[in-house]
């Protein structure tokens, strides 16, 4: 079943396993679950985007980063989902050694992303309640687009550092990678050399991405919470409550699911079976994706009246195409 390249004793192509418990009658639902997933994901956030690049109203800060977010998370599923779908659906395990390699980097790249940019949201939100008569001179749109290309190019650091030694690192046969898809922990299972330093290189860098912005969200939902506690107004406490505890759920369903799968090989008592660890990285690599658009947006009252705006407007139309279309039937 491997390919070995002779001169390079590397394997030409991987095979996605997926879950290994997982009986083949099931495979066709698992594939529709996974399309749905991914049309749902894919059309709630370009509606975002669609509506971010037709309404000149909202293009502020909060929106440039939430735009952002979208088109990561529609990169981020975009990566992972078809060949996924592809596996459970026409039994199609195969993928190319350098198609392995790219997808790896670039769903740790889009996972590196996202958490930059909640750090960048949660900074955003922090200077808008904390600061507010000052928030319109520090937060720009000049300057959360700065920001938000420079999460999109130092994203790319962290994952290249690993793609780099992957590059360099010997693959002599196993090919049979026991995940949904490419990653770091499942290509490291498959080298046939020591891997210590790897391991620990990568293990430290995605702890680092991972939780050095974690500190800092923390930090800035505990200074709005002290800063929210000040106010005079209930109602305004109350709203800016539900917001942060919705936001900061879905922070914590991106964060601690993500230091588990990692931290397992390192903890005794913390073992993980590869169906739950898969079944896990799915939950905190496609729920959020899914859901950003509806917390973000649909409970977002420009947004609301966005839409309502759009809908009142095409009630308008509708019926004088009605009216038309009835006055030509009557003539002829």
């Amino acid at each position: 079943m491997a390919q070995v390249d002779e001169n390079y004793t590397r394997v030409s192509e991987f095979f996605i396993v997926g879950f290994p418990s997982l009986q083949p009658e099931y495979f066709c639902i698992v594939a529709w679950f996974l399309f749905i997933l991914y049309v749902t994901t894919l059309v709630g956030n370009l509606v975002l985007v669609v509506v971010f690049a037709l309404e000149n109203s909202i293009h502020k800060p909060m929106y440039i980063i939430m735009v952002s977010l979208a088109l990561s998370d529609i990169g981020f599923i975009t990566v992972a989902l078809p060949k996924l779908i592809a596996r459970y659906w026409w039994n199609d395990m195969s993928i190319g050694f350098q198609t392995c390699l790219f997808q790896r980097h670039m769903i740790h790249y889009f996972g590196s992303l996202n958490s930059l940019i909640l750090l960048t949201m949660a900074v955003d939100r922090y200077l808008a309640i904390c600061f507010p008569l000052r928030y319109p001179m520090l937060m720009t749109n000049q300057t959360m687009t700065g920001l938000t290309i420079f999460c999109w190019a130092v994203a790319h650091v962290f994952p290249g550092v690993s793609s780099i030694s992957f590059i360099f690192v010997p693959f002599c046969g196993p090919n049979q990678i026991i995940q949904n898809f490419c990653d770091s922990a499942s290509l490291r299972a498959l080298v046939c050399a020591d891997i210590t330093q790897l391991k620990s290189a990568s293990y430290s860098t995605a702890m680092f991405i991972l939780y050095v912005p974690l500190g800092i969200i923390i930090f800035t939902y505990f200074c709005i919470i002290v800063s929210v506690l000040q106010m005079g107004s209930t109602q305004g406490r109350k709203k800016t409550f539900s917001t942060c505890a919705t936001q900061s759920i879905i922070i914590s369903i991106y964060y601690l699911p993500r230091f588990f799968v990692y931290s397992a090989p390192y903890f005794p008592n913390l073992t993980m079976t590869p169906d739950r660890r898969m079944a896990t990285t799915l939950f905190y690599s496609f729920f959020p994706p899914l859901v950003n658009p509806f917390v973000y947006c649909l409970r977002n009252k420009e947004i609301k009246e966005i839409f309502r705006h759009w809908f009142q407007r095409q009630k308008g139309i509708t019926p004088t195409m009605q009216v038309t279309r009835n006055t030509l039937t009557s003539v002829h």
